[in-house]
């Protein structure tokens, strides 16, 4: 990363988010999947799929943590979908005490992003994987696309798409303004982590493809200046 795009967010304010957090399970509204709408949904997805390649489209957590396997990935831009942290999560990065926000894509501008090419023979089986990475119950069904993305070579690519737009209960209308996001982000932890590490690791992770998210960059910038008025307050109310 050029020496005029240090990040403000570090490893070390992101380790001060960190806290143990038990697992508060599923809420008693959801839909969850089991292992045949899993297997009947990869079907239906593989199959409208037909002959042509399985990409997948990652612009957040799966370009560091896809959960399937692939064969091939390049930068790609999807037009009319911009990043935003407008998903409310009371599991897995926050709690119901204390809720975090997860990125999904929403309409207008553009994204830049990757995508994941997966292997010919393969396309069932790591389809049901990301599926299964990323769909836990049926609230997320309208939010799972087939989109075309734009390759830095001029191509068009159709690829999955997953969290963009939907009807999903949590996801929060109208978008949030960034410093109303980083208060959230620099405070909301869950049994798989907080939400200062999500943001920390997208932001990361995109520069190691040459991709810098104004929107992000400028909330890496502000939920860094929270975290560190979050401890220094610590730090006085112990001292006194």
């Amino acid at each position: 990363m050029p020496k005029n795009h240090v990040m403000s967010l570090t490893q070390e304010l992101v380790d001060l988010c960190f806290r143990e957090e038990a697992d508060p399970g599923p809420p008693p509204t959801w839909e969850p999947f089991n292992d045949a709408d899993y297997a009947s949904l990869a079907d239906q997805f593989t199959e409208a799929l037909g002959d042509r390649p399985l990409w997948i489209f990652a612009y957040g957590s799966l370009i560091w943590k896809p959960g399937f396997d692939s064969v091939a990935c390049q930068r790609a831009t999807l037009h009319g979908w911009h990043r935003s942290f407008s998903l409310r999560i009371e599991r897995g990065r926050g709690t119901p005490d204390q809720p975090g926000l997860m990125m999904m894509l929403s309409r207008g501008g553009r994204c830049e992003g990757v995508i994941y090419q997966v292997a010919e023979e393969e396309k069932r089986i790591q389809m049901e994987k990301a599926l299964r990475r990323e769909v836990s119950n049926r609230e997320g069904l309208g939010s799972m696309r087939w989109m075309p993305v734009r390759t830095q070579g001029g191509e068009t690519i159709r690829a999955l798409v997953f969290w963009a737009g939907g009807t999903s209960r949590r996801i929060i209308r109208p978008l949030l303004p960034l410093h109303d996001v980083a208060p959230v982000l620099a405070r909301a932890c869950g049994h798989r982590g907080s939400c200062a590490e999500y943001l920390y690791n997208t932001v990361v992770h995109l520069a190691e493809f040459g991709i810098r998210d104004r929107n992000l960059w400028r909330l890496q910038e502000l939920v860094a200046r929270e975290i560190r008025a979050i401890y220094a307050r610590e730090a006085v109310g112990a001292e006194a």
